[in-house]
């Protein structure tokens, strides 16, 4: 979580280097090989008081984890831009660090997973279980960074006032410390 805190907006590159694409329709996402488009651009918005991401594209919409499936018969479902609504579980993605990459997981632990191949898995992206012995490194995604928030700089007034908050507290500690002694 702690590589999403100042993030503001970010690219998702998958293990085959294309990047999550949301699509002009505003309603699909995919993937393709340029990351320079506007397209690729997602803003991240944290879920307060839990560790949870929500992942908006460049039409104001969720990155969604839907529960239709990609195809009939296949455990993969679709993932989906969605209009803004409150307490939607679905657009909650929890980010699990792997080294310098991220695992996206919804709520009902299922991953968010580019796909590859012949059509039509070819640029799809599902969320589902992966088998772990074949496909663990294909639920990896590389988050760059392009835009954080500022760090807020403390003014020199801050700093004084936090040096005697301090040095007062200390003093109220080693007496405290005496008298029980």
């Amino acid at each position: 979580m702690d590589l999403f805190k100042r993030a503001k907006t970010i690219r998702l590159r998958s293990y085959k280097d294309k990047y999550l694409i949301a699509e002009d329709d505003q309603e699909s996402v995919c993937q393709h090989r340029d990351g320079t488009t506007n397209n690729a651009l997602w803003t991240v918005e944290l879920v307060q008081g839990r560790d949870l991401l929500r992942i908006r594209s460049c039409y104001g919409r969720y990155l969604t984890a839907s529960n239709v499936p990609f195809l009939p018969g296949v455990t993969g479902k679709k993932v989906i831009q969605t209009l803004p609504s409150k307490f939607d579980p679905a657009t909650e993605w929890e980010p699990l660090r792997d080294g310098m990459q991220v695992r996206l997981r919804t709520l009902w632990g299922d991953f968010l997973r580019p796909n590859g191949g012949l059509p039509p898995w070819r640029n799809s992206v599902t969320h589902d279980i992966p088998h772990w012995h074949k496909s663990y490194n294909k639920i990896l995604w590389d988050v760059e960074v392009v835009e954080t928030f500022p760090v807020l700089h403390r003014t020199r007034s801050d700093s004084a006032f936090f040096r005697s908050r301090s040095s007062a507290s200390s003093k109220t500690k080693a007496d405290k410390f005496m008298s029980i002694r």
